[in-house]
């Protein structure tokens, strides 16, 4: 595995950084998680603008250009020779001192990517349909984290994380500060009833998923109405069917919420098409390399 640091490769054993990086030391710092699929890296273009806007937004200044960055994305893919990769694009605010400080940092942000393979979810989960449940941590408050800043603090997600994997489940359901389904660990989430599709607004503690704008994209192409709404945990419930999207999982259908049946307690036939659309739309948007 070759691991692109600054502008150069090193093995995996040799990829470093600095221990006053204060991306390890505070998560100070932005990623994206991105998809190839046979040498066709899936909307890199959205990608590293969602990076810039979340960099912007801890003023944060990332020593590369958009070009730049797209450049070494696609070298990195082809260094590894991989035609089917998950990438991980981190910039951290670089090496500091040990204080909070980011005027204390050198000013020389670290970018690095790795590019592996990754299978967030077995495939028969998606013929089968996942069983989730709704945890007592709730997503960071926007006033005081947007969700839109994709950052390395992920530790809000972790502790749902950790509580999904005690209640014995692959994901959890997040609440906002007042109720309402925001999001999963690390998923948006859809629900479908009567043939409308419903995914909570982005003001709700939502990260803008760049797979769950291609589900809506898609739903407007195919004429299905999509509403983005304050969802409960009773409306998801009472969904004819229910799934999560994210760039490793994909869309993924959802059986079982708290215990109760979504539907039939089988993935729906709504979730199905998308899944397929989805699948054909990765086959032609983004950049070749």
């Amino acid at each position: 595995m070759k691991i692109y640091i600054k502008g150069k490769f090193y093995e995996k054993n040799e990829a470093k950084i600095s221990v006053f990086d204060h991306g390890l030391l505070y998560g100070d710092g932005v990623f994206e998680g991105i998809r190839s699929y046979n040498r066709l890296v899936f909307k890199l273009k959205e990608h590293i603008d969602r990076l810039f806007e979340s960099a912007k937004g801890i003023m944060l200044t990332i020593p590369m250009t958009k070009e730049e960055l797209i450049k070494a994305v696609i070298l990195t893919l082809k260094k590894n020779g991989l035609r089917d990769a998950y990438i991980r694009l981190v910039v951290t605010r670089g090496e500091g001192d040990l204080g909070l400080d980011p005027r204390k940092c050198n000013g020389n942000a670290t970018v690095f990517i790795i590019a592996d393979k990754i299978a967030l979810y077995p495939e028969r989960l998606y013929r089968e349909g996942l069983k989730i449940v709704t945890v007592p941590t709730v997503r960071n408050l926007p006033e005081a984290l947007n969700p839109q800043i994709k950052s390395l603090n992920y530790l809000n997600n972790i502790l749902a994380k950790i509580e999904a994997a005690n209640a014995g489940c692959d994901e959890a359901i997040m609440l906002d500060s007042l109720g309402y389904v925001a999001e999963c660990t690390g998923d948006n989430i859809f629900i479908v009833k009567g043939n409308h599709l419903y995914t909570p607004p982005q003001c709700m503690g939502t990260l803008r998923g760049i797979t769950r704008d291609s589900v809506l994209e898609i739903a407007r192409k195919s004429k299905i109405p999509a509403h983005e709404h304050v969802i409960t945990r009773h409306e998801v419930y009472i969904s004819d069917e229910c799934f999560l999207t994210g760039t490793a999982a994909e869309i993924i259908p959802v059986i079982k919420v708290d215990g109760r049946a979504i539907g039939n307690g089988r993935p729906g036939p709504m979730t199905s098409k998308l899944l397929k659309k989805f699948r054909e739309l990765t086959k032609k948007e983004g950049i070749r390399y």
